[in-house]
């Protein structure tokens, strides 16, 4: 049984109750205005919120809703699915995102708000006891909601899962400090409705001021439900994360970490260093051979600091130098285990090359255009290498046979797609897509980005993730071996509460 600790308080003719219990990240809920109590649980291992509530709107110069939240100040991004939970009562009942200037039921706020009948709206109410105005979206029934702070503007991005974002933003002074987070109004002071919120986000991002590849902010590593878009956080760091892949057995997943790479067991949530030597200053380039023995990595630990390929067993151990001419990044391992194929800088120019996995030979190049190639990764049938190339003016996702010859472009859209992998029954891609904001050739940190789905002969993507990320989200093969999941890295300056221990 939870134990609820009620305190009212009086402010303006209006109170509000607030109840202390397990509400995830956030630190406290209250009903708000002309409503009964409400209820916030939160599934430890889910991680989804089951909100219930009444209140008698959010609208005019006065609100009733149950709300669970934090005190939050600066800039921040909140991001989740919700759903209604039954058929309710009034169409207009709502949920969503909220931020207010204080807890009184009249109080200057602004939302996303998705109606029962579907109406998805920016609403706002610019000072207290003012009448609350709308942006209606053009989308309707959204079940992906975001609500950005930046300074004075406030974004809502909304879309149906599996779509883009459709956004839309206002300018209100809600001051630095504010109230923010998950709201449901049964439209109906006498009814209690409920919804489903899950992935639920509240990232702190990068300050302005960040130098990037000097400067950090932390990261989280999920786990990502293909089929259904659920993602659970399993680790949090203050530190940077990058590049997560399974280990073929499906019980641990592998990372890389200020130069070193590390082992999280999923079974009892711990990690360890992986053993590689004097070979110290890895990159989040690295890739395990098909038969789960042998690892790939690629490090900056040479003589003249240029990213070198080496290999050792899965084990760990004393990595064996393969590429002798630097810069050399690895990406891929192919299916009978012979074969490297990487992405090597040669007279400024960046292409892919393959080379004997035993580092007998000298390296092949199979790529000649101008503009970056990156990323190559084979098919688990091996017949194709799949890499992402700028030569057709943005970056896209390709694929050649595994010689370099009958290049085919698999993606043609305003997006620039990077690191297509491939599903282990050969049949799917996930690739991670970065706005116009961002240059062709480049993916660093800290942007909104997709994760998005496609059959691996090409067709529509369709979005699995929404996310706050890019560079080290997913550079390396990151498919759970069963097929069902994903790994990837997301990330937030955490100054908020967190799911689990921090290390």
């Amino acid at each position: 049984m939870i134990k609820f600790i009620f305190v009212f308080v009086l402010i303006s003719s209006s109170f509000f109750a607030i109840a202390q219990n397990n509400t995830g990240i956030f630190q406290q809920q209250a009903d708000i205005g002309n409503t009964k109590q409400g209820n916030t649980t939160f599934n430890d291992e889910t991680q989804h919120y089951i909100l219930g509530g009444s209140g008698n709107n959010i609208w005019f110069n006065h609100d009733g809703f149950h709300y669970v939240f934090n005190k939050m100040n600066g800039d921040f991004i909140l991001r989740c699915n919700a759903s209604f939970i039954g058929k309710g009562v009034e169409e207009h009942r709502k949920l969503g995102w909220m931020i207010r200037s204080s807890l009184d039921s009249t109080s200057a706020c602004v939302s996303v708000a998705v109606h029962g009948d579907g109406l998805t709206s920016l609403q706002y109410r610019k000072a207290n006891n003012d009448s609350m105005q709308e942006v209606k979206s053009s989308l309707t029934a959204a079940d992906i909601i975001q609500l950005e702070k930046k300074g004075n503007t406030y974004i809502m991005s909304v879309a149906r899962k599996g779509d883009l974002f459709t956004s839309d933003s206002i300018q209100v002074d809600l001051g630095n400090d504010v109230y923010a987070g998950l709201f449901i109004c049964s439209h109906n002071a006498t009814v209690t409705e409920k919804a489903d919120f899950y992935n639920v986000r509240i990232v702190i991002p990068a300050p302005e001021t960040l130098v990037p590849y000097k400067q950090y902010i932390g990261s989280q590593l999920e786990i990502l439900n293909v089929e259904t878009g659920d993602s659970k956080i399993i680790y949090q760091s203050s530190r940077s994360l990058q590049a997560p892949n399974y280990m073929k057995d499906g019980k641990s997943i592998l990372y890389n970490s200020d130069g070193l790479l590390y082992t999280f067991n999923l079974s009892n949530n711990t990690t360890k260093v992986l053993n590689t030597g004097n070979i110290n200053h890895n990159n989040n380039d690295h890739v395990m051979s098909f038969d789960g023995k042998m690892l790939g990595i690629s490090s900056n630990s040479g003589k003249d600091d240029a990213s070198l390929v080496y290999t050792l067993p899965i084990t760990g151990g004393k990595p064996k130098q393969i590429t002798v001419t630097g810069p050399s990044y690895l990406h891929g391992w192919s299916i009978d285990g012979k074969t490297l194929a990487f992405v090597g800088e040669r007279n400024s120019e960046f292409d892919i090359y393959t080379i004997a996995s035993d580092g007998s030979g000298t390296e092949k190049k199979l790529t000649d255009t101008r503009g970056l190639d990156d990323g190559p990764e084979y098919s688990p049938d091996g017949k194709y290498i799949y890499f992402n190339s700028v030569r057709s003016g943005s970056m896209q996702i390709w694929r050649m046979e595994t010689d370099g010859s009958n290049p085919e472009q698999l993606t043609n859209d305003e997006f620039n797609n990077w690191f297509a992998h491939i599903s282990p029954d050969g049949k799917w891609m996930v690739f991670i897509s970065f706005g116009q904001d961002v240059s062709a050739s480049d993916h660093p940190f800290y942007k909104h980005v997709y994760i998005r789905l496609m059959p691996v002969d090409g067709g529509k993507p369709k979005v699995i993730a929404y996310v706050y990320g890019g560079q080290g989200t997913m550079n390396t093969p990151n498919w759970n071996p069963d097929g069902k999941s994903i790994s990837f890295i997301s990330n937030s300056n955490f100054l908020s509460p967190v799911y689990v221990t921090k290390k």
